[in-house]
């Protein structure tokens, strides 16, 4: 039992009444359930085709000629019931994922020439899937090989991985781990998502409790940076066994604690089974309410355990230093970054594309000497200022100099009276650098931001907002009258 934690318990609970006030002000929907923002804007699901040639049309490389780089593997043991990511199951698939490689070292070949480039000089790097490990030792190393060839490692301030518990314990997860080592990866991402085992036979996770913590034990014998991730908000879940959880991931002694909040409707192109499984109502559901208090609930814990830093409002940490270099650029800095494989995405300048999430479409146009691109924008100027200020407010602070740099304008004036208004409420806040968000603010950061969204790019309909004076129409516009003559 946790000491104090029906008193933890009772205080997590006051911030129900923050939500209720931000309600009554317009800011939170009203009978809505949650919908994440700050990782893309506008929401992926809203873009249009777009060409390779439209793509790249004036493009020009950074005047640094450096780029984040992100690297996607989609295949998977199982499908979790939370995931919203197409993938290809199933524990064999060797040659499905000896023709995905090949796939993926003609796409970069194809990105580098367009880029005008021999070897891509990295921020940093990420690697993601899917279970980006889910390959045998042998494909691991062609992959590092490939990639290393294309994409200088040695240069990265972070090389980053998303790994799973499974792959990383074994005489093979031994050999994964001491391979990735070698070739500079700095920084593991392990997908725990829970260590309850009724909750993780809930999430049809294909690991235990007992082998996420041989996994996480491994990992940091090897030397990395260590974050783990966990899922709050989850059928099974009770106030109760989430706090355990909690509690015991802040006594493992990594880096970094991530906590994301379920999601139930798709954000991309593949609807997870979760909604299904909602609809059927088989296991008790936390409620709206319930994820607020369990939220608040897992910041008590953590900060008893010195994890009071917070990192792209998500991520609970003890040193400031640690935390993802290629999640804050992409999301802080808004830097250009390139990214292969299916369903990734690159965000170049003034433009953001998606590769298609169609596997048979992915291999037909790298055979025809096509990127697979096939959903993007070319932004706006006024897309330009709603991303710079809603991209960084939500996971860390809007940098002046960086909104200039990316909008060519001046943050002061831009959203004024919206500003004033938040800092009124106690949500916002000046710093030396800019605007960034107060404690009360980045708790309810995903729906503060929603507030510098195009109104048809709401996830709800302006009805399901009180008419306050946060309801996300007002003030909407980005110069208040010169709108139109500024933009």
């Amino acid at each position: 039992m946790i000491a104090g934690l029906n008193e933890l318990i009772a205080r997590s609970r006051n911030r129900l009444d923050d939500l209720n006030r931000l309600r009554d002000l317009g800011i939170v929907a009203k009978g809505a359930d949650f919908s994440p923002s700050g990782v893309h804007y506008p929401p992926i699901t809203k873009y249009a085709p777009i060409t390779e040639d439209e793509m790249f049309a004036d493009y020009v490389m950074p005047d640094d000629g450096r780029l984040d780089v992100y690297a996607h593997i989609p295949f998977c043991k199982t499908r979790c019931t939370f995931c919203h990511y197409p993938l290809k199951l199933g524990p064999k698939m060797i040659e499905e994922k000896d023709r995905y490689l090949t796939a993926l070292e003609k796409e970069m070949d194809l990105y580098l020439r367009r880029l005008g480039v021999d070897r891509i000089k990295p921020r940093s790097i990420l690697v993601g899937g899917g279970t980006p490990t889910f390959l045998t030792p042998a494909q691991l190393r062609r992959f590092l090989d490939s990639f290393n060839k294309r994409v200088d490692l040695s240069s990265s301030t972070q090389f980053s991985y998303d790994v799973d518990p499974n792959t990383l314990i074994g005489p093979d997860g031994a050999e994964r781990l001491s391979m990735m080592r070698d070739y500079g990866v700095h920084r593991l991402t392990i997908g725990i998502q829970s260590l309850n085992p009724e909750v993780l036979r809930l999430m049809n996770r294909h690991h235990g409790r007992e082998e996420a913590l041989l996994a996480i034990e491994a990992t940091k014998k090897a030397g990395f940076q260590v974050n783990i991730e966990f899922i709050f908000g989850y059928p099974g879940q009770t106030l109760e066994n989430w706090a355990e959880v909690v509690e015991e991931a802040c006594q493992l002694d990594v880096e970094e604690i991530q906590l994301y909040r379920l999601k139930v409707e798709a954000y991309g192109d593949y609807q997870g089974p979760i909604k299904q499984v909602l609809e059927k109502k088989r296991q008790p559901v936390p409620t709206n309410e319930d994820a607020i208090v369990m939220k608040q609930l897992a910041i008590e814990i953590l900060a008893r355990h010195g994890y009071r830093e917070q990192i792209l409002r998500r991520v609970f940490t003890r040193h400031p230093e640690h935390y993802s270099h290629y999640a804050h650029n992409q999301c802080c800095r808004l830097v250009d970054e390139v990214g292969f494989g299916l369903s990734a995405f690159s965000s170049l300048r003034d433009r953001f594309v998606l590769n298609t999430a169609d596997f048979d479409e992915y291999y037909a146009k790298i055979e025809s000497g096509q990127l697979p691109v096939n959903r993007g924008l070319v932004r706006s100027k006024e897309d330009l200022i709603r991303w710079a200020v809603i991209l960084p407010l939500k996971n860390r602070t809007i940098r002046e100099r960086d909104f200039r740099r990316v909008t060519g304008r001046e943050l002061d004036g831009v959203f004024a009276d919206k500003f004033n208004l938040l800092k009124e409420e106690g949500l916002v806040a000046n710093t030396k650098w800019g605007l960034t968000l107060t404690t009360l603010g980045c708790f309810f950061a995903d729906e503060i931001v929603q507030q510098f969204f195009e109104p048809h790019h709401l996830p709800f309909a302006p009805d399901d907002y009180a008419p306050g004076p946060l309801h996300p129409l007002n003030h909407a516009e980005i110069f208040g009258s010169q709108l139109e003559a500024a933009v």
